[in-house]
């Protein structure tokens, strides 16, 4: 009966179980069975607070050293005068054309800073009401930063002239931007001869000069090809009629406490055209002032 359970002699299934039972192989080389073989000890978890005093020093010290980074930044350089207004609108836009962007003064401290101190803008900006061209963003500037008016076609009436002598009257800048834009919607229905009713056909009749002026110096051009000189010639004449009818604005010009430029931005490229200011700047000043006296 101790016999029955045993494999028939010399099969090698008999051999190998055997050998296997015993703990050697066919080879003779020892085989280790599963209870003998070593179980690596489980590593012990660290107590929570004991983790946390290792990490303690090295988090201190990066705290440590960003609050004397933030420290010893430079202080902003205050802006000024119209040059230095100049290059920080170029620089901004600098930025944003090459995706690179900084969004500054957008924080919570600068919104609380202006409600509590007012507000203190180094420049005005006349732009298009057109939803691709959000002022702030395409020049890369923050809350407090920029005093915008945006009007289709970035024309200058009676309120945008009012507007302009506000905040230079008030608040002091030393630049106003009267910025265009290529593919401007405005400008376009102009030259096309689209007939507008009711209050935009008023918005259209500043606009007409300067598309009268192109067709006369390109006739040969169509509307289609026009739409680029009629948009620069556009910003030229909103600086006109904003020099003819502000006795304040033409006498900081002529005393040279405020300069007024053009711009014109590209929708596509995302950068903008520096036109400087007007070629007929002086003489301009002079006619107006004389039909004012």
């Amino acid at each position: 009966m101790g016999q029955a359970c045993d494999a028939p002699s010399g099969s090698t299934l008999s051999h190998v179980n055997l050998a296997n039972d015993h703990g050697w192989s066919r080879r003779g080389t020892r085989i280790a069975r599963p209870w003998e073989r070593p179980v690596l000890a489980a590593r012990p978890v660290r107590h929570g607070m004991e983790t946390f005093h290792m990490i303690a020093p090295r988090l201190l010290t990066s705290i440590l050293a960003l609050l004397i980074l933030i420290g010893c930044a430079a202080p902003e350089r205050p802006i000024a005068t119209a040059r230095d207004a100049i290059e920080e609108l170029k620089t901004g836009n600098e930025r944003f054309a090459a995706g690179r962007a900084r969004h500054p003064h957008s924080d919570r401290a600068r919104r609380i800073d202006t409600a509590e101190h007012g507000q203190h803008p180094f420049a005005a900006v006349v732009g298009c009401s057109d939803s691709r061209v959000p002022v702030e963003i395409v020049l890369d500037q923050g809350l407090g930063d920029l005093f915008v008016i945006r009007v289709a076609g970035n024309v200058i009436a009676t309120d945008e002239t009012g507007s302009i002598e506000y905040v230079v009257e008030h608040l002091g800048i030393p630049l106003v931007v009267v910025m265009g834009h290529v593919h401007c919607g405005a400008v376009t229905a102009v030259l096309e001869g689209s007939h507008e009713h009711g209050s935009i056909s008023e918005l259209v009749g500043h606009i007409q000069p300067a598309v009268e002026k192109v067709r006369r110096e390109h006739p040969g051009l169509s509307n289609e090809a026009l739409v680029p000189f009629a948009v620069e010639q556009n910003v030229w004449h909103s600086i006109e009629d904003l020099i003819a009818h502000s006795d304040g604005v033409r006498g900081r010009i002529t005393a040279g406490t405020l300069e007024v430029i053009g711009a014109v931005y590209d929708i596509s490229t995302a950068k903008v055209r520096w036109l400087g200011r007007h070629p007929d700047e002086a003489a301009l000043c002079r006619s107006s002032m004389h039909a004012s006296n």
